[in-house]
C-alpha cells in the first residue's frame, strides 16, 4: 500500500478500494458491518440475531467462569448473557457444549512487521517488512480482535490497512495505529527515522497525529529532552506515549510523564553499573547484571512503587523473550507452518544456537521478569499483554498472543486473571472499555469460542473455533489456511 495523495481522505481511499463482486450487507440491520466478498470468504456466521447456548463464559472481568450460559447477539452487540435467556424464534443457535467463550484479546504490542529472513548469509542490516496480508488474518484467527501496533516501520501502510479493515474490504482485527518510532541517533535499522533534537520530536508527533496516529512509541536511543518534548506534544492532544527504552531508565521516563513501558525489566537499564545519562549501555552487560537481581531487592521494589504512584502501565511481552531462554520456548508446528520456508530455516538455525548456549543469563532474567510482573500487579499496577513478533522470528502474530496468556499463567496469575490482563486491561488503557474488552451486555460482540476449558487448562485458549468481531463469526481454520507459508514475505 502507498501513501495517500495529498488531500485524499482515508475514508475516500477505503471507499475506492476495488474488489470483485457486490458488497454484502445483512438486510435492514445497519449496525452489522458491510463486508466485501474477500472478507465473506472467511465468515461462518453473519446473522444479525444469533445465540450461543450451553457455553462456559469467562467474561474478562477477572471473575470465575460461569457454566451453562447463553449469550445472545443482536446487530453485532451483546444483548443478553445468562443461564435463562429467552431466545427469539428467529435466532440462529450455536450449541456451545464443551466450549468456552472468552473476550476477544486486545494485543497491546502487536506489530504488523516481522524480521526478514537473511537468505544472504553476508547480510548484516536488520530489515522488518510489513506483513499486511498474513498478520491481520493470523491475529484474528487466534482470537485477537483488537491490536495496538506499538511502533511502526510503515505507518502509512498500517493506517491504510486499518481503513480497509474498518470498511469491510479486508479481513483483520480492529487497529489502533502507532506512529513511527521516536528513535534517537543510533538506530539499528534504516527503517527508523533518527530524531535530530527537541523540535524534530515535537514536529514528528504533531505531524503523525494529524495523519491519524493514535499513540506513539519512544525507542532505545531517544534522549530525555526529546522524550519530554514528544510526551508534551502528544499529551496536548490527548494521545499517549509508551516506550521500549534503553538510554533512559524507567524511573526517569515515569518522571517525564510516559504513560506505558514496554517489555518490563528486560529493557530497564537504570540498574546497570556506570549507566550514563541519555546513553544506552552495552546490552550484554545490562542483561548479565539483571540476572543478579531479585524482585525483593530495594531497587526493584522502589521502582514498582514509583511506577504505580505515577500511574505508568507496563506491557508484558514474555513470548519474544522466552525465545532467548535456552530450551524453554516450545517448537510450535503452527508457527513453523505459518512461515515462509526461508524464514523457517533461518529461525530453526538460530533456535539451535540458543539451545546450545551454556550458563545463559536469560534463564534467570526471564524468571525475574515474571516475578516483577506479578509483584507489579499486586502493588496495584496496570499490566497489559502483547507478543512483539520480532526477535529472531519465533513469535508469530496471534499465536504469540495466545502464548503470552499461557506465560502469564506460568508467572503465577490465574487463567481468568491472565485473560483479563490480555483483554479488558488493554481496552481500559486505550479508553475503549465501554465498547470492548469483556463479555457484557451492550458491548460489541468481540468474543472467541474455544474448545475446552481455559479456566482449568490455559492451553485450551489455542483451540479456537470461531472468532466474533462486531457479531460476525469468522472461521479460524480458514484464516490460518490463507496465511500459512507467507509470514516473512507479506
Amino acid at each position: 500500500m502507498h501513501r495517500l495523495p495529498k488531500g485524499c481522505s482515508r475514508t475516500l481511499f477505503a471507499a475506492s478500494f476495488t474488489l470483485a463482486g457486490a458488497m454484502f450487507t445483512p438486510a435492514s440491520h445497519a449496525a452489522m458491518p458491510t463486508l466485501s466478498p474477500a472478507v465473506q470468504a472467511y465468515v461462518a456466521h453473519a446473522q444479525p440475531l444469533l445465540a450461543i447456548t450451553n457455553v462456559r463464559v469467562i467474561d474478562g472481568n477477572g471473575t470465575a467462569a460461569k457454566e451453562d450460559q447463553t449469550v445472545l447477539l443482536r446487530d453485532g452487540r451483546i444483548e443478553a448473557v445468562g443461564r435463562h435467556v429467552k431466545l427469539p424464534k428467529n435466532a440462529t443457535v450455536i450449541d456451545g457444549s464443551g466450549q468456552t467463550l472468552i473476550p476477544g484479546l486486545v494485543g497491546m504490542h502487536d506489530h504488523m512487521f516481522y524480521p526478514a529472513p537473511r537468505v544472504n548469509p553476508a547480510a548484516t542490516d536488520p530489515m522488518y517488512p510489513e506483513q499486511a496480508s498474513s498478520f491481520p488474518k493470523l491475529y484474528l484467527a487466534a482470537g485477537v480482535t483488537t491490536i495496538r501496533t506499538t511502533g511502526s516501520t510503515e505507518p502509512y501502510t498500517d493506517m491504510d490497512l486499518k481503513t480497509a479493515i474498518d470498511a469491510g474490504l479486508l479481513v483483520g482485527p480492529k487497529m489502533h495505529t502507532t506512529g513511527p518510532y521516536l528513535e534517537g541517533k543510533g538506530s539499528f535499522t534504516p527503517q527508523m527515522h533518527e530524531l535530530t533534537g527537541v523540535d524534530d520530536a515535537r514536529n514528528t508527533v504533531n505531524y503523525w497525529i494529524a495523519e491519524g496516529a493514535t499513540s506513539f512509541k519512544a525507542y532505545m536511543n531517544i534522549t530525555r529532552a526529546e522524550l519530554s518534548a514528544a510526551i508534551a506534544a502528544a499529551h496536548a492532544k490527548g494521545v499517549k506515549v509508551t516506550g521500549h527504552l534503553c538510554s533512559i531508565g524507567f524511573t526517569e521516563a515515569a518522571d517525564l510523564g510516559i504513560d506505558d513501558l514496554e517489555h518490563g525489566l528486560f529493557v530497564d537499564t537504570e540498574f546497570t553499573a556506570g549507566k550514563q545519562l541519555d546513553v544506552c549501555p552495552d546490552t550484554k552487560a545490562a542483561v548479565a547484571h539483571m540476572a543478579t537481581l531479585s524482585v525483593d531487592s530495594t531497587e526493584i521494589q522502589g521502582l514498582i512503587k514509583h511506577l504505580v504512584a505515577r500511574h505508568v502501565a507496563v506491557t508484558s511481552t514474555l513470548p519474544v523473550f522466552e525465545t532467548m531462554v535456552p530450551g524453554r520456548a516450545p517448537q510450535d508446528a503452527r508457527v513453523l507452518d505459518a512461515m515462509l520456508p526461508q524464514a523457517r530455516v533461518e529461525y530453526l538455525k538460530t533456535r539451535e544456537r540458543v539451545a546450545a548456549m551454556k550458563d545463559s543469563p536469560w534463564t534467570k532474567v526471564f524468571q525475574l521478569e515474571m516475578d516483577f510482573e506479578r509483584a507489579f500487579v499486586k502493588a496495584g499496577g496496570t499490566l497489559m499483554a502483547g507478543l512483539d513478533p520480532t526477535g529472531y522470528g519465533g513469535v508469530i502474530a496471534g499465536y504469540g498472543d495466545q502464548r503470552e496468556v499461557e506465560l502469564l499463567v506460568d508467572a503465577g496469575f490465574t487463567p481468568v486473571q491472565a485473560i483479563q490482563i490480555a483483554s479488558l486491561n488493554g481496552a481500559r488503557f486505550m479508553g475503549v472499555d465501554k465498547d470492548i474488552g469483556s463479555i457484557e451486555v451492550g458491548k460489541a460482540a468481540d468474543m472467541v469460542l474455544v474448545k475446552g476449558n481455559p479456566a482449568n487448562n490455559i492451553k485450551d485458549i489455542e483451540n479456537v473455533v470461531l472468532v466474533f468481531k462486531d457479531g460476525v463469526g469468522y472461521d479460524s481454520a480458514m484464516l490460518v489456511k490463507a496465511a500459512n507459508g507467507t509470514v516473512g514475505l507479506r
